[in-house]
C-alpha cells in the first residue's frame, strides 16, 4: 500500500485505533492530518509518524460536538494541502446508560458518533469527489449486537446509525467514484473502556473475560484494525464500498 501525496485526515487520532492508523499511514508517506482533543498525545503521535518518513503531520485541536471546530478541521487541510484524500472518521464516545437513563447519554453519544461524522463528511464530500477519494469509518460489532455485559444502549444505536450512514452515502457517492466503507472492530486493545468511565481493574477483567472466551482467544490490538483501515483506503480495496467488515476475533459467532 502506498498513500504517497495523499491527504489523510483522521479524528481521534491521538490514542488507540486513530494513532495506530495514523502510524501506520506514515510509514506509507501520507500527508497527515491529525484531530483530536489532547494536545499532549496528538503531539507524540504527529512525532513518531514523523519519524517514519520525514513528513510532518498537521495537528488539529478539536471538539468535534463543536460545528465550528468541525469547519476548522476542513479549511487547515485545505488551506495546507489543497485537496482532500481520504477521511477516517474514528473518533467516537462511548458513554454508559439504559433507557431508564433518559435522553442525556443518548444525545451526548450521538453528538460526537453520528451528529459530527455527518457534518464533516458532507463538508470534505467536495474535496473527495474532486479526488476520486475514500472515507473509512470506524464502527463496532456494537452495531449488529447489544453489548450484553454493561450498559451500552446509546453507544449501540449511534454505530447502528453508522453503519447505515456508510450505506448511504456509498450509494450515493458511488457514482462519482467516491468509495465509502466501514470497520467493525469488536473487543480491542485501546484506552476505549477506560475513556468510557471503566476503572483498570474493570477494563483488566473484562479483557481477560474475552481472552478466555472468544473463538480465538484474544482481543484484537489497535494495529490489527488500522491495517484493515488502510487497506480499505488504499487503492487495494478499488472495488469495495458499502462494505462492513467485522474484525472481532470470532466474537460475532457467540
Amino acid at each position: 500500500m502506498d498513500f504517497n501525496n495523499k491527504v489523510v485526515i483522521i479524528t481521534g487520532a491521538s490514542s488507540g485505533i486513530g494513532a495506530a492508523v495514523a502510524q501506520m499511514a506514515a510509514k506509507q508517506s501520507a500527508q497527515l492530518v491529525l484531530v483530536g482533543r489532547n494536545m499532549v498525545n496528538l503531539n507524540n503521535v504527529a512525532t513518531k509518524c514523523e519519524v517514519a518518513k520525514g513528513i510532518k503531520p498537521i495537528i488539529v485541536q478539536a471538539e468535534l460536538t463543536n460545528d465550528e471546530d468541525v469547519k476548522n478541521i476542513v479549511s487547515k487541510t485545505v488551506k495546507a494541502f489543497d485537496r482532500i484524500d481520504v477521511l477516517v472518521n474514528n473518533a467516537a464516545v462511548g458513554v454508559r446508560g439504559s433507557i431508564k437513563d433518559g435522553i442525556e447519554p443518548y444525545d451526548r453519544v450521538m453528538a460526537c458518533n453520528m451528529r459530527s461524522v455527518y457534518l464533516l463528511t458532507s463538508l470534505v464530500t467536495p474535496y473527495l469527489i474532486k479526488s476520486k477519494g475514500n472515507i473509512v469509518n470506524v464502527s463496532s460489532v456494537a452495531a449488529f449486537k447489544p453489548i450484553n455485559d454493561v450498559d451500552y444502549l446509546p453507544y449501540c444505536i449511534s454505530k447502528a446509525a453508522l453503519d447505515q450512514f456508510t450505506k448511504c452515502v456509498a450509494l450515493e457517492l458511488g457514482s462519482e467514484g467516491v468509495r465509502v466503507n466501514s470497520v467493525n472492530p469488536g473487543g480491542t486493545r485501546t484506552p476505549f473502556a477506560e475513556n468510557a468511565g471503566f476503572s483498570k481493574k474493570q477494563v483488566d477483567k473484562l479483557y481477560e473475560s474475552r481472552n478466555k472466551n472468544y473463538p480465538l482467544r484474544k482481543i484484537a490490538e489497535s494495529e490489527d484494525v488500522a491495517d484493515l483501515i488502510l487497506y480499505l483506503a488504499s487503492d487495494r480495496a478499488r472495488s469495495i464500498t458499502g462494505s462492513l467488515y467485522v474484525i472481532d476475533n470470532g466474537e460475532m459467532l457467540l
